[in-house]
């Protein structure tokens, strides 16, 4: 489950690109050059040959706090922070320390406009697990939407998967991995190569699997600089991914979710996030649903 490669991008504002690659440079014992391209970015090259970037992202609202308070700051202040590929074991913690000192350097989030979005490595699928993988979205979308509380503001940039893509898909069930990406872009205009395309805006993104880097993309999770639930998000990704992977067949329909908690920890624990290494991921992803965790319909008498 957590031996997919995968990168990570973390969009967040407060302190200056310049200021957070010279944090990541100190703390990941990197060389730090400047690009000067038309994302303004810098990188952090490690000594394995890999690099991390910290480039600009027109979207954010920038800003920086004096006397403790949150006021409007230029352009310099929009931070993405691109990660080079990551494995989860030997890299999970070096992540979470250098979102630790970026913190401390003064960076936050601004809820609105800044989120988190993650590559997983695509070698691996086929045709049905990219099925599988819609399905497995599509039947959890309003669980997921409420647990990871995604802000209205930014349900632009990750749609809920539409009921149209995901009829069609089941409808046509296509056999090639052309047909499929047929059924992708159906009812869009435009050329399919164009970098921001509009299919791309959807809690899970294949644009950049057709067109881009061979990825799958997760674009629904708001940008935090919490070590823990940037944690969870990346175990949550990892094993959906398994799951679209694994499975033989995978269906769209809704399961029920009278008593949001339960349903959502079973899943959780269905789909490998289960005992005490994942305990943490399962309460920040269960935190903000209602109901018990631990009785589906209310507590034993």
């Amino acid at each position: 489950m957590l031996t997919t490669r995968f990168g990570i991008e973390i969009e967040f504002t407060g302190i200056t690109r310049a200021n957070a690659a010279e944090v990541a440079a100190d703390f990941l014992n990197g060389r730090l050059e400047r690009t000067y391209d038309s994302y303004d970015a810098y990188k952090i090259h490690l000594a394995d040959g890999r690099y991390y970037k910290v480039m600009s992202d027109g979207s954010i609202a920038t800003q920086t706090k004096v006397n403790g308070r949150r006021v409007p700051a230029g352009r310099e202040y929009s931070v993405e922070l691109v990660s080079p590929i990551l494995t989860y074991r030997e890299d999970i913690e070096t992540l979470q320390e250098l979102v630790r000192r970026l913190r401390k350097a003064g960076a936050f989030v601004d809820e609105n406009t800044c989120g988190i979005h993650l590559h997983l490595d695509g070698a691996n699928h086929t045709v049905r697990s990219l099925r599988n993988f819609i399905n497995i979205i599509a039947s959890k979308n309003d669980l997921l939407y409420k647990a990871l509380q995604i802000e209205p503001v930014r349900m632009r940039w990750c749609q809920k998967l539409d009921a149209e893509l995901v009829e069609r898909m089941n409808r046509r069930q296509p056999k090639t991995l052309k047909q499929l990406e047929d059924a992708w872009y159906a009812g869009y205009g435009g050329m399919r190569s164009t970098h921001y395309h509009e299919s791309r805006y959807k809690f899970l993104n294949y644009h950049s699997f057709f067109q881009g880097n061979h990825t799958v993309e997760l674009r629904g999770f708001n940008s935090t600089l919490h070590a823990g639930k940037i944690r969870s998000y990346i175990v949550l990704a990892l094993a959906l991914n398994h799951q679209a992977l694994t499975q033989t067949k995978a269906s769209a329909k809704k399961p029920q979710t009278e008593n949001e908690k339960f349903a959502m920890r079973t899943y959780l624990n269905r789909i490998g996030l289960i005992g005490d290494e994942f305990a943490n991921c399962r309460e920040h992803l269960c935190a903000h649903l209602d109901g018990s965790a631990a009785w589906r319909y209310g507590r034993a008498a």
